[in-house]
């Protein structure tokens, strides 16, 4: 299978339906293009018009095993025959405990698990956790963060201040540190030294206005997502827990979108040789069905029966979707992630040798961004175009941060698929 486009975009059952949309929709929803799926297989996506796109975006890194996995169909449609949902909160059954046993041995047994729907439900537990267990007030987070949209995860995330405009006052307490970002580093400080820059403006709140003692936990994605796929500097982190440490904070690992394999590891953290107090996995654990799952240390909990809970976290389709993900990711997914993210990554850093206005190419796995622009200039209007010229050609993809592209295919991605990608990627960038 290639990608074809056979009609103008949108088509005309595409436009009658967004224009259905346009009448019944919240106004809300975000459509960065006009792209109406109608069925997938494997990695590719083909509209109500026949059309067929190459997806380099997986549902934004949630389609790990791509569209269709016989698989994960098996499972899911095995489990469905039995029964699709009896409370979790209320009742334990499988196989949502046997998820609950296996994500807990990644971490080598000593970790207790919460089952909910989404990223966001996954970070409001967290921060629920934190501040029950700790009886501290305070949280940390970075700018460029993104941990959802729900009231509290809202008040962490800092990526664009337009998700936060109109809904003050948020949740009080939360401090924000600036991501040490090396190709765009924060505090006046050059690229080799962001990471230390940052750890000593966080000493420096510590020392004038942030007691470290009330500060439950900070909040970080190993890799930043929706702040534009930035990876922090080597050894940064490992130092950053060590600071935690000493004071007794906590390191609550936003994982929704690096984990499950997507940087080649089942966490990203895993490349940084830390272990985090609390763990949030979603987007991409169960393939495309609705599923999170907060990982907590065994001694963190202590909060009592019915301080936190939730009617449909851990059903029992999506828990029997996860269980088949793992299994896969397992079997090879994430060696194929490893694989063919090394090979993209090389590639692109070629394009960007010929292309000056990509300023950066950076990533782990298939979890890859290019920054348009310059150290000292964001050029988000040649990335929007690249978007738009790629759909026009048959490719799927989504903007990130200020001015990057975010490459975040299913995990499934042959290495001649991604070579396909490469190939229009390089007519866009031809065409910018």
């Amino acid at each position: 299978m290639r990608p074809e486009v056979r009609t103008p975009l949108p088509g005309p059952k595409a436009k009658a339906m967004l224009e259905r949309g346009e009448r019944v929709l919240s106004p809300s929803y975000v459509r960065p293009y006009p792209f109406v799926p109608a069925r997938g297989e494997g990695v590719f996506l083909e509209d109500v018009d026949g059309n067929v796109f190459l997806d380099f975006m997986a549902g934004i890194a949630v389609n790990t095993t791509g569209y269709a996995h016989p698989k994960v169909l098996e499972a899911v449609r095995a489990q469905a025959e039995r029964f699709a949902h009896v409370c979790f909160s209320d009742f334990t059954h499988d196989p949502t405990l046997t998820l609950a046993e296996r994500l807990s041995e990644k971490l080598g047994g000593r970790y207790r698990v919460f089952f909910g729907n989404s990223g966001t439900e996954g970070i409001e537990a967290a921060i629920k956790l934190v501040r029950h267990h700790t009886g501290r007030p305070y949280l940390l987070a970075f700018t460029g963060a993104f941990h959802g949209r729900s009231l509290g995860a809202l008040s962490l995330t800092a990526s664009q201040s337009k998700y936060r405009k109109g809904f003050a006052p948020l949740l009080p307490g939360v401090v924000h540190l600036p991501f040490p970002n090396p190709f765009r580093p924060p505090l006046g400080a050059r690229p080799e030294e962001v990471g230390e820059a940052v750890l000593a403006h966080l000493e420096h709140l510590f020392r004038t206005v942030l007691p470290p003692e009330e500060v439950a936990a900070l909040f970080l994605e190993p890799i930043q997502g929706e702040g534009g796929y930035v990876v922090p500097p080597p050894g940064f982190i490992p130092k950053l827990k060590a600071l935690l440490e000493r004071h007794g904070i906590l390191l609550v690992a936003d994982e929704v979108q690096t984990g499950a394999g997507r940087t080649g590891r089942f966490f990203a953290l895993e490349h940084e040789g830390v272990e985090a107090d609390i763990y949030v996995l979603a987007k991409g654990l169960a393939s495309g069905y609705p599923l999170s799952a907060v990982l907590f240390r065994e001694e963190l909990g202590s909060w009592r029966p019915g301080a936190h809970g939730t009617t449909f976290g851990g059903q029992a389709v999506s828990a029997a979707a996860a269980l088949a993900t793992l299994d896969l990711l397992e079997g090879g997914l994430m060696e194929n992630a490893a694989r063919v993210g090394a090979f993209l990554l090389g590639e692109l850093k070629a394009l960007q040798a010929r292309f000056p206005f990509l300023g950066d190419v950076r990533g782990r796995g298939l979890m890859i961004g290019l920054d348009f622009g310059s150290p000292k200039e964001e050029r988000p209007d040649l990335r929007d175009k690249a978007v738009e010229l790629a759909f026009h050609k048959g490719l799927l993809l989504l903007p990130a941060g200020p001015s990057a592209l975010r490459i975040a295919p299913p995990l499934v991605l042959k290495e001649e698929e991604a070579a396909m990608g490469l190939e229009i990627l390089e007519a866009v960038f031809r065409a910018l």
